[in-house]
């Protein structure tokens, strides 16, 4: 590390924790965000900050005025160019170094697996189940780590989908594909400003120990926030023997 990184990043190499081995683990990690809108903006800053070494961001929308309440990389200068350039300027104006590659694109099947094979973390966070599930199922077959969170109203909910781990379940163990989940969206539901925020926060905190080994990750537990009272919830989370996406790959 050159003497300007090693003042950079010094408040990591500080922990016992990271120390600069972890911090170079850091520097040589590869993250893949789906989605750059309200959970998408802090993951990538706290990322590009901390100074993973290569962030892929994957969104097909463009900056609209009604994102800026909550979708902190974007900004009025930057409504109507696409959110994956908006957040890679962004992250470019607080860390020069950060390498930001941009997909202005839906993540599908066919791009996910074309990018989540080259990824040492993949942070979900789309706003949409089928989006979602896309997302796990291309972990689960290329056995990367997946670091999922979602907003909406008041409500958050944040974990960590590890298949490398025997006992660690898959997002359709919990969530199962063949379920009627009621899709609900921000544009007609509202959300909380600040709660993208702080689930935006926790991934990307969960992304980075996960690079640099620090800690446990939250693998086996689904963490929920309710943003009225400031109250979590916990559940454990146990992989499902049945699963129609983890257990067949077993």
């Amino acid at each position: 590390m050159t003497d300007e990184q090693l003042l950079r990043y010094s408040r990591h190499i500080l922990l016992d924790e990271i120390g600069v081995e972890g911090q170079e683990r850091i520097a040589t990690g590869r993250a893949l965000v789906i989605g750059a809108g309200g959970l998408g903006s802090p993951v990538a800053l706290y990322l590009g900050s901390a100074g993973v070494g290569r962030i892929t961001l994957v969104d097909h929308d463009t900056v609209d005025l009604t994102n800026l309440q909550r979708q902190i990389a974007h900004n009025m200068a930057r409504v109507g160019a696409s959110k994956v350039e908006s957040a890679r300027e962004a992250v470019g104006a607080i860390n020069p170094e950060a390498v930001v590659c941009t997909v202005h694109a839906r993540a599908d099947a066919a791009l996910l697996d074309e990018l989540v094979p080259a990824a040492d973390v993949v942070i979900d966070c789309c706003d949409n189940f089928k989006t979602r599930h896309a997302i796990n199922a291309a972990c689960v077959k290329h056995r990367k780590p997946l670091v999922s969170g979602a907003a909406i109203r008041f409500d958050g909910q944040l974990s960590v989908y590890d298949t490398r781990d025997a006992a660690s379940p898959c997002y359709a163990c919990v969530f199962p594909p063949d379920d009627d989940f009621e899709e609900t969206r921000c544009a007609t539901m509202g959300v909380f400003a600040p709660l993208v925020g702080i689930i935006g926060a926790m991934q990307a905190a969960e992304a980075l120990k996960l690079l640099c080994g620090a800690g446990e990750s939250m693998a086996g537990r689904l963490q929920m926030l309710d943003g009225r009272r400031m109250e979590w919830t916990e559940m454990r989370v146990p992989r499902n023997a049945s699963c129609p996406v983890c257990a067949s790959g077993r």
